[in-house]
């Protein structure tokens, strides 16, 4: 059984208090650890924005959302009121630092104690609110700076925000978020890799044939379609969440688990991947657009229509293979994939390994399965590992797959925190190394850039691929090419 550590006394400053992602992502977070007595002492959660809203009406919108957002039999009055005391509302504006009154005067109440201020806003909001902050005396040794994806739209965009951010706060205070890098599995992804001798004399080229990394949503983009129109797939998952992910199954063992070991080796990675070039776009790379389909039955429309028959050549699909120029990985590719309006959502990791050199069962060819390790970081957290074993019985010798399936919250029996509860405490900690460090955060921009300014270059089009399939038909040909398939399509 896991054990919950309280942290320390601290002051929580959510800028962006009444957007989507503090109502959806953040209050259900913090609604979590206080119910799990994480949070202790006089610690205060305060939510800022340029609404001129009373705290009691900043409460009744929290508790909506919690309500909203909860699963039913988890909101429990008892635990939203110990929430409730904690929070209180001020008024503030990130271009008029001169009338931060309210905010100067709630925090000067708090002492020398952990203060963190967690940027839910646009990326352009962030210079100005660090610079805010600087300027009204707030940010202290122990202040913290939390920065949202995306961050910025290209390595110049992200390159100044950085500049902007890192005038008002140390390197060591600033922390860029990456959700993914709080799922269960991706944390387990180290424990797999680091404190199992069994994979690591195998986790390398001459036994693993390649690695596929999928994150698929069946979702549309929804109320974010002015904001993706202007970013796609690319931006918005690959640059990030994607990367990240290759960059802790390809990485070399770090020296320790200090942060800066950890995202030493990330950067390693990063350095590495191969540039696509313009030349190689088309063989390497896959842009798609859904059109209207259906999705368990329900007719959803295409993307071109949720944007209200305007022309787009966004891609709310992408599919990629990578290539890593080092001893360890050369010659095995990474493919990777992500994608709106897929047949299910369904986000998984699978580093297949290479066949058998020679099968002593002529008779089962066709059954003989590579084994492949899959690691499922949606919808429900865990590791499997496929293996070929003999069918029981006095017949034949007929041989099949089967699964060692590990499930993280059947095996543990507990519920397993959200990203965005371990990120957190995280934070309020003062441990990085869930974060992305800014060398980490330009290096992928930099390699994303490259593949963006290609299809503007070469004018790749965008697939169309109907909404409730598995994306386009170039995806398919993209390991089509190479004699493989993208598995499991479950």
């Amino acid at each position: 059984m896991a054990n919950f550590i309280p942290v320390d006394e601290f002051d929580l400053i959510i800028f962006g208090a009444t957007g989507d992602l503090a109502m959806r992502k953040l209050m259900p977070a913090l609604y979590h650890r206080v119910r799990d007595g994480q949070v202790t002492g006089d610690s205060r959660i305060i939510g800022a924005s340029r609404g001129a809203l009373s705290r009691d009406d900043y409460l009744a919108t929290v508790e909506t959302a919690l309500r909203d957002h909860l699963r039913e039999d988890d909101f429990q009055d008892e635990e939203w009121h110990k929430l409730r005391d904690r929070i209180d509302y001020v008024q503030c504006d990130a271009f008029a630092p001169e009338a931060w009154d309210g905010l100067v005067n709630i925090l000067n109440q708090s002492g020398n104690r952990v203060r963190v201020a967690y940027l839910a806003t646009a990326p352009g909001l962030f210079g100005p609110i660090a610079k805010g902050m600087s300027q009204n005396a707030l940010v202290t040794e122990s202040s913290r700076i939390v920065l949202e994806k995306p961050l910025g739209h290209d390595y110049e965009s992200a390159y100044a925000i950085n500049e902007q951010v890192g005038e008002c706060f140390a390197e060591n205070q600033i922390y860029r978020i990456d959700h993914y890098l709080g799922k269960e599995t991706v944390q387990n992804l180290l424990a797999l890799r680091f404190a199992n001798s069994l994979f690591e004399p195998l986790w390398r080229r001459g036994s693993i044939d390649h690695v596929q990394i999928t994150v698929a949503e069946d979702l549309g983009v929804g109320g974010r379609i002015e904001f993706y129109d202007k970013v796609g797939a690319l931006r918005d998952m690959v640059q990030n969440h994607i990367l990240q992910l290759v960059c802790l199954v390809a990485m070399e063992s770090p020296s320790s688990l200090h942060h800066d070991a950890v995202r030493n080796e990330k950067i390693k990675v990063l350095q590495a991947l191969r540039p696509i070039s313009a030349d190689s776009l088309r063989t390497t790379t896959v842009r798609g657009q859904y059109t209207a389909g259906a999705i368990r039955s329900e007719t959803v429309p295409g993307y071109m229509e949720e944007l209200g028959g305007s022309a787009s050549a966004t891609e709310t699909f992408v599919a990629l293979k990578l290539e890593i120029d080092n001893w360890r990985w050369s010659n095995v590719p990474f493919y990777i994939r992500t994608g709106k309006r897929l047949k299910a959502k369904h986000s998984e990791i699978v580093v297949q390994f290479q066949e058998v050199p020679h099968s002593i069962f002529p008779e089962q060819t066709f059954n003989v399965q590579p084994n492949r390790l899959i690691m499922r970081l949606q919808p429900d957290e865990g590791v499997k590992l496929s293996l070929m074993a003999k069918e029981p019985g006095p017949g034949g010798f007929d041989l099949r797959p089967v699964a060692l399936d590990l499930s993280f919250e059947e095996t543990f029996g507990i519920r397993y925190p959200d990203a965005y509860e371990r990120l957190l405490m995280e934070v309020l900690r003062g441990n990085p190394a869930l974060f992305m460090r800014r060398d980490e955060v330009e290096a992928a921009w930099q390699w994303a850039d490259s593949i963006i300014e290609g299809w503007s270059s070469t004018k790749q089009k965008v697939e169309s691929y109907v909404a409730g399939s598995w994306g386009p038909s170039g995806a398919s040909l993209l390991l089509d090419r190479d004699g493989r398939a993208w598995l499991p399509e479950t």
